[in-house]
C-alpha cells in the first residue's frame, strides 16, 4: 500500500461476517459453536484414548495424538473470537491480540504441515520396512521427529508476525474473521515489497517441502504395495494410510487454493470460505476420519466406554 495518513493503531476491527443479515449470523454462530465443541471433544477423546489404551501405543498413534493437540490449538486460536463477532458483535481486537492470534495461527499451521509429512514417513517405514519398523521408529526417534515437526513453526511465526506488525498502519478494519497476514498487510502504508517476497518464498517452502516429502513417501508406499501378491494384503496396506491421505488432501487442497491462487481471483468472500475449510472444518473431520476409518481406534473407544460404564456401576 502506498504511503498515506499514518495513524497509531491500538486495535483492529474484524469485519468477519458483518455484511450478512443478523439472522444468518445467528445461524452461523450456532453452527460454528456446535462444530467447535465437537472438534474439542473429538480431538480430546483421541488424545485420552491413545494415552490410556495399551493397544494404541504404536508410533502412528503417538503422531496422531500430536495432530490432535495441534488441531485443538489451531481451533482455539481462531474460533472463540469468531463466535464473539457473530453473537456479541464484539469485532474489536487489540493490537497485541491481533499479533498474538496471527503468531499462533502461523505456529500451528506450519507445525501441522511438517507433522503431516512426519506421519507420511511413519506410514512409509511401517509398510515398506515392517520388520525394522519398531527399531527405526523407537521412542527416541518418534520424539525427535515430533519435536522437529513442531519447531519450524516458531521461527516462521516469529519473523512473519514481528516484521508485519513493525509496519505503520493507515487503517484498522481487517476484512476477515481473524488476523491473517494478507488482509492485515493491506492496511499497511509503507513499502512492503521485501516482506511480500519473503512471505511468498516462505509459504512455498513451508507448504511445498512437506508436500514433496509426503508425495515421495506415498510414491514409495504405492510401489511397495503393488508388489504384494495377495489382494487382501494390498487392501490391508492401503487401509493403514488411507485416513492420513484423506487428512492431507483436505488440508493441502484448501491451503493451496487460499495462498497460491492469483490475486485477481481472490475475493474476500471466497477467502473467508476457503479459510473456514482449514481453520474450522478440517480440525472437525480429523477425529471423525481417524475414528470411523480405523478399527483399532473404534475398538479402543468401545473398550474405554465399557470401562467407564463398569466404573460407574461400581461407584453407584
Amino acid at each position: 500500500m502506498a504511503a498515506g495518513n499514518q495513524t497509531r493503531v491500538t486495535e483492529f476491527i474484524l469485519m468477519s461476517f458483518s455484511s450478512l443479515p443478523s439472522e444468518i449470523q445467528d445461524v452461523l454462530f450456532l453452527a460454528f459453536l456446535a462444530i467447535y465443541l465437537v472438534t474439542l471433544m473429538g480431538n480430546s477423546l483421541i488424545i485420552l484414548v491413545t494415552l490410556a489404551d495399551p493397544m494404541l501405543q504404536s508410533p502412528m498413534y503417538f503422531f496422531l495424538r500430536n495432530l490432535s493437540f495441534l488441531e485443538i490449538g489451531f481451533n482455539m486460536v481462531i474460533v472463540p473470537k469468531m463466535l464473539g463477532t457473530l453473537i456479541a458483535q464484539d469485532t474489536s481486537i487489540s493490537f497485541l491480540g491481533c499479533a498474538t492470534q496471527m503468531y499462533f495461527f502461523f505456529f500451528f499451521g506450519v507445525s501441522e504441515c511438517f507433522l503431516l509429512a512426519t506421519m507420511a514417513y511413519d506410514r512409509y517405514v511401517a509398510i515398506c520396512s515392517p520388520l525394522h519398523y519398531p527399531i527405526i521408529m523407537n521412542q527416541g526417534t518418534r520424539v525427535k521427529l515430533a519435536a522437529a515437526s513442531w519447531f519450524p513453526g516458531i521461527p516462521v511465526a516469529t519473523v512473519q508476525t514481528t516484521w508485519l506488525f513493525s509496519f505503520p498502519f493507515c487503517a484498522n478494519k481487517v476484512n476477515h474473521f481473524f488476523c491473517d497476514s494478507p488482509p492485515v498487510l493491506r492496511l499497511v502504508c509503507a513499502d512492503t515489497a521485501r516482506f511480500e517476497v519473503y512471505a511468498i518464498v516462505g509459504t512455498i517452502l513451508v507448504v511445498m517441502i512437506p508436500c514433496l516429502l509426503i508425495l515421495c513417501s506415498y510414491t514409495l508406499i504405492v510401489a511397495s504395495i503393488l508388489k504384494i501378491p495377495s489382494t487382501q494384503g494390498k487392501h490391508k496396506a492401503f487401509s493403514t494410510c488411507s485416513s492420513h491421505l484423506l487428512v492431507v488432501s483436505l488440508f493441502y487442497v484448501s491451503l493451496s487454493l487460499t495462498y497460491f491462487r492469483p490475486k485477481s481471483n481472490n475475493s474476500p468472500k471466497s477467502k473467508k470460505l476457503l479459510s473456514l475449510s482449514y481453520t474450522v472444518v478440517t480440525p472437525l473431520l480429523n477425529p471423525i476420519i481417524y475414528s470411523l476409518r480405523n478399527n483399532e481406534v473404534k475398538n479402543a473407544l468401545s473398550r474405554t466406554f465399557h470401562k467407564a460404564l463398569a466404573l460407574r456401576k461400581l461407584i453407584l
